[in-house]
């Protein structure tokens, strides 16, 4: 990752924070300013819109925190189960871990939106950070959770 992506990322989580716990308006104040100099940066350095930056990055409130995927890994007959995705690549059946699901329920359920399929959940076989294997690199952290199932 380079280096003034790292800072802004880094810019906009202290911003963030800073917003969620200050009690101090000319406090509040700076860190605003602080997280719009970070969505400013990536702005300047890509070709992605002040507007979308702004959305996609300056978006959230509290303390930052990774998002939580969840993924199935599904082997049948030495084939492992993959479906379509809308832009037109290939992925294991899985998403974003709801808000009151579990690792295990958010799979489930997933596997079954994505495939109509019902599995059971074996274990854990693998936690990705996202950004340390995959192209393009987000702003906000991900952790990819790979969970063997069984049909």
């Amino acid at each position: 990752m380079e280096k003034w992506l790292k800072w802004a990322i880094e810019i906009q989580s202290i911003a963030q924070a800073g917003i969620e716990y200050s009690n101090n308006v000319y406090d509040t104040e700076r860190y605003e300013r602080l997280r719009e100099i970070s969505a400013e940066m990536i702005n300047e350095k890509s070709d992605i819109s002040l507007d979308k930056v702004k959305n996609l990055f300056c978006n959230e409130i509290g303390y930052q925190t990774p998002k939580i995927d969840t993924r199935a890994v599904i082997f049948k007959d030495n084939k492992i189960l993959l479906t379509h995705e809308k832009n037109g690549t290939w992925s294991l059946p899985g998403g974003w871990c709801d808000v009151l699901e579990s690792v295990k329920s958010n799979t489930l359920k997933e596997v079954k939106e994505e495939t109509g399929l019902d599995v059971e959940t074996i274990k854990i076989i693998a936690i990705q950070d996202r950004n340390k294997h995959n192209k393009p690199i987000y702003a906000y952290g991900i952790c990819k959770v790979f969970v063997l199932c069984m049909l």
